[in-house]
């Protein structure tokens, strides 16, 4: 049947702040289903609390409220709006509890308001676990041995009946909260007590442990005539005890029979049908006994998921775009297939690739972590890689993390102790994968690792085919390789970095040179969703070794922008953000706007953001051949974060041409020593500082500037490696760990401002003129990372004499750094004397924060201005501030109880909050000052 005609306005719940668990992939899916809604001419309100996502920017919506996920939110909402329906299933669990509480709050009746896109009783169904293993008994749908249990004695004497091992899983939780495996009787009442206080309904399902069996997912849609298809099919290559969202994951299945995987989505189909008479997506996830291909339902999902995203990526196929539109009344062949423009929607995506996503873990930030991995999910994002095989899109996948891999191995970062490998083989952490390939390296047989690991064969198959191509290519030099053995090594997704390191005493550029000279060039081939069977015209592009290259090269001024890679702590979803306003900007500036990034989650690697999108690593190998075949006017590094900056001094080196401020000027903000002799010569104060290459020199320099003192590498984002010291040996302790972790970095040592206020800017200088974007204060003082602390915008506690230094300052620097474009200066104030810590011309997390509260598109002016298309002046800003905004940092310090909660230099964060408020007396503000007089008096 057609649209709804009835419903002219939607309102769509998002996800609020990032947390471990539910991450920009809803940013992601939110955008899409909202712009897919405005396609059909309907009014879009959004509420989320999150300013830093595109999701919450005009660009995408009509209306967007930045309030908090509560139901006194959504009823002002509705007195306000004339809403006819809510969408739920774009805002992941946060979306669905909220939907709920509202409708037995009775506000969605009072309103008359619609729930579309789900309905009540399939979120009961699927995320009560009773009810759900009921309805699969009662569907003939396999389900693992279980019991429900809402007390302390109820779950004991399920564990009595079931036998152990046992899983505890919490009713109504995200990411895996509470869950947990229990191996032996004396662990069981701790792990109960933490899944019942875990479940908001207090309640627990104690079930059979399947550990070892297989697991897999299914993304499904289904229309209003009950037409279901299967999207994808996602195999995880992490056997059944750690959570989804930190397995490795490979689309499509790889080791799953024909008849399993038709029994497989005939069961997926059936348990769809089943919860409810709605349209919309779905994920399910199954698990397979690998001996008998006997399989089992874990839960099933009613909504856009994680794994949604990375389908869609994977795939082509919009899966939030389409839901939307099935959501409000089309049927799938009504739908017009957006890759190919000439069928409908109604088919299922055929894949003639292999996609690999690998989740990115921040265990460095969290001192003390139980770093085993298992039910609870505890990974901070994730990246995806695309070839022709699985192995070269786990290789691609390698060097996109950013955790200073240049593919599986081979690059100087080996383990050679046995006993650790196998530990880490039984005992899986983030760096399992690559103790995978150190173990069949030494010799290990595949079939001792893969009773320990109980990963299956055929992938460890794999990765033995990696060790066997290394050890062939030892007997070559560079120039006697033979070209197709070359040409193998790099279908099988070795980088440049990786060979030269085999073959020793050759550099990266060497190997460059050797297969230019062979004609061993990437070729781009398409994502289209139909193994070319129709013609696509989706202009999204993998590498890969072959022969044709399907990347038509266009005449157009072209600018290319460098994607912010997988999300982590220090470099979230605003980086993200700043590359959707850089395309939309280079677009509307009349240039063809290129993509470059790796993360599945994101709205800059969706194929219709970009003119062009290239879903490759931001790996500098990966980076210079997509220059060099499309030639682009310039790059832009300065909205994708350290990923992004630091390529600056590769593409300056090559002679090409950097949008915005030079990779010199920006090499001085980043180098924390050559940045405060800058300071020194315009005579703006900074604390007293000295720069060390040992211990022995870090102690000369301490006693000069005078203890406390702020020990920290140069080139970090999010406070990477900082803290504070108050005498030598915590000092020498500090220094030693640095220079082991950041070989050939310099330390800088700063006198620590005990007890100061902090304080930051933003701006944009067209070279000319530069423009305050907006000055915030911190209620925490000094020494707790910018990141961890709320900020009050405008600053609540300066005086007029504080504020004016702080523009004076903001505008020498700009100055002097030349800076084309954003910059952000972290200022600490003692005794009204205003102290500059840092600068970062760059965007960086308060823009997106600050565009929100005064209702600006800073980051499309600041990329015009980079852009050389318009000066300030050009712009007539005019800002329309609410009030006071205030930030709020938001953590997961759940996924990790065993971890001191203490705040420093370095950033825990995941994510952040906006909340408005009208005036200084608010109740809210008045108790974070309170804290801060706190801090302050210690």
């Amino acid at each position: 049947m057609p649209k709804n005609t009835s419903i002219k306005s939607v309102l769509i719940i998002g996800s609020g702040p990032i947390i471990i668990g539910q991450a920009c992939e809803f940013d992601y899916s939110g955008s899409q289903a909202a712009l897919s809604l405005k396609d059909e001419g309907i009014s879009v309100t959004i509420i989320n609390s999150n300013p830093a996502t595109i999701m919450t920017d005009k660009v995408i919506a009509d209306n967007v409220y930045l309030l908090p996920l509560t139901t006194e939110s959504i009823e002002q909402i509705l007195q306000e709006q004339q809403i006819d329906a809510v969408l739920p299933t774009m805002g992941g669990q946060t979306a669905l509890n909220l939907c709920i509480n509202a409708d037995e709050q009775g506000i969605w009746k009072k309103y008359g308001v619609k729930i579309i896109g789900v309905d009540i009783a399939a979120i009961e169904k699927t995320e009560n676990r009773e009810a759900f293993r009921q309805l699969m008994v009662d569907i003939g749908v396999g389900v693992a041995t279980s019991k429900i249990a809402n007390s302390f004695l109820e779950g004991k004497e399920a564990a009595q009946q079931i036998g152990f091992p046992l899983v505890i899983r919490p009713s109504y939780t995200l990411g895996g909260k509470g869950a947990g495996f229990v191996h032996k009787k004396e662990e069981f009442d701790a792990a109960l007590s933490r899944g019942l206080q875990a479940s908001p309904t207090h309640e627990v399902l104690v079930e059979q442990a399947v550990l070892g069996w297989k697991e897999y997912e299914l993304e499904l849609l289904r229309d209003n005539r009950d037409n279901v298809i299967i999207i994808c099919s996602i195999e995880n290559f992490d056997p059944m005890g750690i959570h989804t969202g930190d397995s490795i994951t490979v689309a499509p299945a790889m080791t799953l029979s024909d008849r399993c995987y038709q029994e497989m989505r005939n069961q997926a189909i059936k348990m769809m049908r089943a919860i409810g008479n709605f349209a919309g997506g779905c994920n399910v996830q199954f698990s397979v006994n690998p001996a008998n291909e006997e399989i089992i339902a874990i839960e099933i999902n009613p909504r856009v998921s994680r794994s949604s995203a990375l389908a869609s990526k994977a795939t082509g196929y919009p899966i939030a775009k389409i839901a939307a539109k099935l959501a409000i009344g089309y049927n799938l062949d009504e739908i017009e297939n957006q890759i190919t423009k000439t069928t409908s929607a109604y088919f299922e995506p055929t894949l003639d690739y292999v996609i690999v996503k690998i989740p990115r873990w921040n265990f460095d930030k969290f001192k003390g972590a139980n770093k085993e991995l298992g039910l609870q999910m505890k990974s901070v994002g994730e990246v995806m890689g695309i070839g022709r095989t699985f192995i070269e899109a786990l290789q691609k996948a390698c060097q996109s993390l950013e955790i200073g891999r240049a593919g599986l191995g081979a690059d100087g970062r080996q383990s050679r102790n046995l006993d650790e490998i196998m530990y880490s083989l039984e005992h899986p952490s983030w760096d399992r994968l690559f103790h995978l390939y150190d173990a069949l390296s030494l010799g290990v047989p595949i079939e001792s690792v893969r009773k320990v690991t109980k990963i299956d064969r055929w992938f460890l198959n794999q990765i033995q085919d990696v060790v066997n191509l290394e050890n062939e290519l030892r007997r070559y030099s560079l120039n006697n390789i033979p070209e197709d053995f070359f040409y193998t090594l790099k279908q099988k997704g070795f980088s440049d970095v990786q060979i030269a390191f085999i073959l020793g005493n050759v550099t990266e550029e060497d190997v460059y040179k050797r297969r230019k000279e062979l004609g061993i060039r990437r070729v781009y081939k398409m994502v289209d969703t139909c193994a070319a069977e129709f013609p696509a015209k989706t202009p999204y592009y993998y590498s890969t070794y072959e022969g044709e290259n399907e990347s038509v090269v266009s005449d157009k001024k072209k600018i290319l922008v460098l994607g912010s890679g997988p999300n982590r702590i220090g470099q979230g979803i605003e980086f993200d953000y700043s590359c959707v306003h850089g395309l939309l900007a280079a677009k509307e500036s009349g240039f063809e706007a290129i993509m470059v990034n790796c993360n599945p989650e994101t709205v800059s690697t969706d194929f219709n953001m970009a003119d062009k999108l290239y879903f490759e690593p931001v790996f500098w190998e990966h980076v210079r051949e997509i220059i060099e075949l499309e030639q682009p006017y310039g790059v832009i590094v300065q909205l994708g974060g350290q990923t992004a900056l630091k390529m600056a001094e590769k593409l300056h080196e090559h002679g090409i041409r950097i949008i915005g401020t030079s990779f010199p000027d920006m090499d001085i903000a980043e180098d924390r020593g050559r940045f405060s002799d800058l300071l020194k010569d315009l005579d703006i104060p900074y604390p007293k500082y000295g720069v060390a290459e040992s211990a022995e020199e870090a102690l000369e320099v301490a006693h000069h500037v005078g203890y406390p003192v702020l020990v920290r590498p140069s080139y970090v984002l999010g406070g990477q490696g900082m803290s504070i010291v108050i005498n030598d040996e915590d000092l020498e302790k500090a220094v030693v760990s640095l220079l082991k972790n950041l070989p050939g970095n310099r330390v800088l040592i700063d006198h620590f401002l005990d007890r100061a206020s902090e304080a930051e800017s933003d701006s944009i200088s067209d070279g000319e003129d530069v423009h305050i974007v907006g000055l915030m204060e911190h209620i925490e003082p000094a020494g707790i990372h910018s990141g961890d602390s709320y900020a009050v915008l405008p600053p609540f506690d300066l005086s007029d004499n504080v504020i004016q230094q702080m523009e004076t300052y903001t505008k020498k620097i700009a100055t002097a750094l030349n800076v084309r474009g954003l910059l952000n200066i972290q200022f600490a104030i003692k005794d009204e004397k205003v102290y500059v810590i840092e600068a970062n011309p760059r965007a960086s997390r308060t823009v997106p924060f600050i565009a929100k509260a005064y209702d600006v598109p800073y980051i499309n002016i600041a990329a015009k201005v980079m852009l050389g298309v318009n000066k300030l002046k050009d712009f007539n800003i005019v800002r329309k501030p609410k009030g006071f905004a205030i930030k709020e940092p938001v953590f997961s310090y759940d996924k990790f109880p065993e971890v001191a909660k203490e705040l420093g230099p370095e950033m825990k964060s995941t994510g952040e909050a906006i909340r408005f408020i009208p005036n200084l007396q608010d109740p809210y503000f008045r108790h974070l000052y309170k804290e801060k007089s706190m801090y302050l008096s210690k």
